[in-house]
């Protein structure tokens, strides 16, 4: 008999491509609270932020100062911060961002998209470095030269870099999918090298399957939007590719 079903928790606060700098000031120093409290108890929860949530589309100084706020305070904390991928147009500075704050605190993980042409290259720069990696197929609706927009080639570019990420990256994997056969190719790899790994899954999204595998022991985390922001939270993930407006719908009824 497995275990009984345990999930840790990321939280999202609802907000992004703010054009001005008070929002992005608001949300970072809402997250700084939120990784205080849980500090404070024994949730076992960690925060996710978007990079132009902090301020990156006012500027990217403004950007990495909320970001170097939040992480500060998670390492005060004993906390943990995800740092999402947007699209292709900020991937450089996110990166850089992230390799700058890890450096500092172990405490940070990156997301990475499989569907972008680039990032293989991108974690083999990173595999040395210590925190996490986030590995997902990819929402944003990028131009045919920046990334792969066929199902099939996005799904093998995916197998590839889960390979890669638990051979190089000793930090650990996430693996941010509900798709069973990437799911299934994640155990396989962790008995291989060993390597930590964990599955992220949107609350209310599969979870008879996420109660299965945290049951079996699978770290298992519920990406939880929450805020006031659901409209236009919904409306870019439906904008960014039509598919995605399920899973949105999903989030919005168990937000």
């Amino acid at each position: 008999m497995g275990r009984a079903a345990v999930f840790a928790t990321i939280f999202n606060r609802l907000g992004e491509h703010y054009e001005a700098r008070e929002p992005a000031d608001a949300d970072a120093e809402a997250y700084c609270e939120l990784l205080s409290t849980i500090g404070d108890t024994d949730l076992d929860a960690c925060v996710s932020v978007k990079p132009s949530q902090l301020g990156f589309d006012v500027d990217p100084a403004v950007f990495r100062e909320n970001l170097t706020r939040v992480v500060g305070t998670a390492a005060e904390h004993g906390g943990f911060v995800w740092i999402d991928m947007e699209d292709h147009t900020t991937t450089d500075g996110t990166i850089d961002a992230f390799e700058s704050q890890v450096r500092r605190y172990p405490g940070v993980g990156l997301c990475l998209q499989a569907n972008l042409k680039r990032t293989p290259a991108d974690l083999a720069r990173l595999a040395d470095l210590p925190g996490k990696v986030r590995l997902v197929k990819g929402a944003y609706d990028e131009p045919p030269d920046a990334a792969y927009t066929d199902k099939a080639r996005i799904d093998e570019a995916f197998r590839d870099l889960l390979v890669g990420a638990f051979e190089r990256f000793d930090g650990g994997v996430a693996l941010g999918s509900h798709d069973p056969e990437m799911i299934e190719l994640a155990r396989t790899l962790h008995r291989e090298y060993g390597t930590d790994y964990e599955v992220q899954m949107l609350m209310g999204v599969r979870e008879d399957a996420q109660r299965a595998l945290a049951a079996d022991g699978v770290a298992v985390y519920q990406y939880a939007p929450y805020g006031t922001r659901w409209l236009s939270y919904f409306y870019r993930r439906v904008m960014e590719r039509k598919e995605n407006a399920l899973f949105a719908l999903r989030a919005v009824i168990s937000g």
